[in-house]
């Protein structure tokens, strides 16, 4: 049995909408936020020491990490179905946006909230992650510019791990000015897997994410 433990508001939505795509059995473990500090919980900590998630359980393995979960599931679970095989001439670029995600695109948005919430006070710091953010909006955005997802070749699990970096960029505030990433981010809410993830996991409530 595949176990997924989802952290309720986050990006292990992620996990849970790959499994709907490619119709996986899955018992799915939900997490609710401290609503006081919007942390995840010590229930998260008794399954991984880093008390994060998304996290799977499978066959007696604890796997972390959104791209991790999503090659192994991918590769070991589905056959590679919504993966791109190393012989494609997509490869190196499925690989290089699946990692994307968390290595470049998230963490200046990671910065700005913790910035905020913190009353910021180094201009200095902000300005420059203000332009890393607006490089990787603007990067995305181009890579739209003659196609309806991030692979040409069509729907894939890159955009399942691109599209919650949107949804975080969109409660933001950093998504105005951007139109096909607002495009893009609408279809891929209306897909039927989608909205199966979200009926599983409770409503994605990101609000508390919001500028204030």
């Amino acid at each position: 049995m595949l176990i997924v433990h989802h952290l309720s508001n986050s990006r292990s939505l992620r996990i849970l909408w790959l499994l709907e795509e490619l119709a996986l059995p899955y018992q799915v473990v939900v997490h609710a936020r401290d609503p006081e500090t919007q942390r995840s919980p010590a229930s998260l900590q008794a399954v991984h020491q880093l008390g994060k998630a998304p996290v799977i359980v499978h066959d007696g393995e604890t796997i972390i990490e959104s791209g991790a979960i999503i090659e192994y599931v991918t590769r070991r679970l589905a056959g590679g179905r919504l993966a791109v095989g190393v012989d494609s001439p997509e490869y190196a670029e499925y690989e290089a946006w699946l990692h994307f995600a968390e290595g470049s695109a998230m963490g200046p948005l990671v910065f700005d909230l913790v910035y905020g919430m913190t009353g910021g006070g180094n201009e200095a710091l902000k300005a420059f992650y203000d332009a890393e953010i607006e490089r990787h909006q603007r990067y995305m955005e181009g890579a739209l510019a003659d196609r309806e997802h991030f692979l040409r070749s069509g729907f894939s699990a890159v955009d399942i791990e691109l599209a919650w970096v949107l949804e975080f960029a969109e409660i933001r505030g950093r998504m105005k000015g951007y139109p096909r990433l607002e495009a893009y981010l609408a279809r891929m809410r209306k897909r039927p897997a989608y909205a199966r993830a979200v009926a599983k996991g409770g409503p994605q409530d990101l609000s508390v994410f919001a500028v204030r």
